[in-house]
């Protein structure tokens, strides 16, 4: 039965006995229930499954999350995600403390990018090993990019190759330790009276903060709610995610953000959703056919990304002949389907 909570006699002893469960929406990997226990007290029970992710090991996404989630923990003053009261991994099941999401605000993203920094700031370098390090673009990765610009009849600057070679290294991610949640979207966060907590942590990983500061102005590229936040919006939650880091740690964030948005752009599998990534050529599709992920397609998300790097790139050192091929690409798109729509904004967004 979906209300029946998959509890041992080890659960009952140590968090004790359900009372009344309701069946939380989550995505086809997990079953999620709300839980009042016998004394009264209201706690999120979760447990990973095989289902809607094709070859992927339960165990492992179930051990990743329970370490995400303790690295989290460490949290000192406001807490940045549930805390872990217990666990049951033969039956992949944790229990969490419950908490009260107070909704979403049109000022979500300060408090969204404060509570980000501070995640990531939990770890370092003793925590290697805790997590898997992040994986990134590949070498396949950018041939693909270069394919798309070649099936798009737009004409390759010769330093292209090199910079993306040049990009792959700086990209490395084993002198990184930051916490990183791995999917940041909108609905992953909940807001309280102390600020942001994130859950969902089956994709945690060590690397650099940066590859998830850059989801405002890339556009969320994990979630089917894609957003686009420029201006004045963007240069607040990106001073308050960097002053945070500051405070906390003593130095300036490290790395390049224009690097960390040129990492996604060329990221095909960050069109589709998790369960189609790993499958296909998704940047070999875009020129044949434009397949959709909750409110935008893959072209719509790509004409932002390739529109972030150009005009993140103009004077970037190590980056430029790539931002003319994203320029060109941005263009060549929007000439062959000038139907295609920008990305909507945090104040329009129509799921929530």
């Amino acid at each position: 039965m979906p209300n029946r909570v998959p509890f041992n006699e080890a659960l009952l002893s140590t968090v004790g006995t359900p009372k009344q469960a309701e069946l939380l929406d989550s995505s086809p990997r997990s079953r999620v229930w709300r839980v009042r226990l016998a004394d009264q007290r209201l706690v999120i029970v979760k447990q990973v499954t095989d289902d809607g992710d094709p070859g992927a090991d339960a165990d492992t996404r179930f051990a990743r999350e329970v370490a995400g989630l303790r690295l989290a923990g460490r949290a000192s003053g406001p807490a940045v995600a549930p805390a872990v009261l217990a666990t049951d991994p033969p039956s992949r099941v944790m229990v969490l403390e419950h908490v009260d999401d107070l909704g979403r605000t049109d000022d979500w993203m300060p408090g969204y990018a404060e509570s980000l920094a501070r995640l990531h700031a939990l770890t370092g370098p003793a925590d290697a090993g805790a997590l898997p390090v992040w994986s990134g673009p590949t070498a396949a990765d950018a041939e693909s990019f270069l394919a798309l610009a070649k099936a798009l009849d737009v004409a390759v600057p010769s330093a292209v190759p090199h910079e993306l070679a040049d990009l792959l290294e700086r990209l490395d991610p084993a002198p990184y330790h930051a916490l990183l949640h791995g999917d940041p979207c909108p609905g992953n966060d909940l807001r309280t009276a102390d600020g942001v907590r994130f859950v969902d942590f089956e994709r945690a990983s060590l690397g650099n903060g940066l590859i998830e500061l850059a989801y405002f102005r890339i556009g969320f590229p994990t979630c089917w709610c894609a957003l686009s936040v420029t201006a004045a919006p963007l240069a607040e939650v990106e001073d308050v995610y960097r002053s945070t880091w500051r405070a906390l740690t003593g130095k300036d964030v490290p790395g390049d953000l224009a690097d960390a948005c040129a990492a996604w752009l060329i990221q095909g599998d960050a069109l589709v959703e998790r369960a189609h990534r790993g499958t296909v050529d998704q940047l070999a599709r875009v020129p044949a056919e434009d397949f959709e992920w909750g409110y935008v397609s893959a072209r719509e998300r790509l004409v932002h990304r390739l529109g972030v790097v150009a005009d993140m790139t103009r004077d970037h050192d190590h980056l430029h002949a790539l931002g003319r091929l994203s320029s060109a690409l941005a263009d060549r798109l929007l000439e062959r389907w000038s139907g295609l729509r920008p990305l909507p904004t945090p104040d329009a967004r129509p799921w929530y």
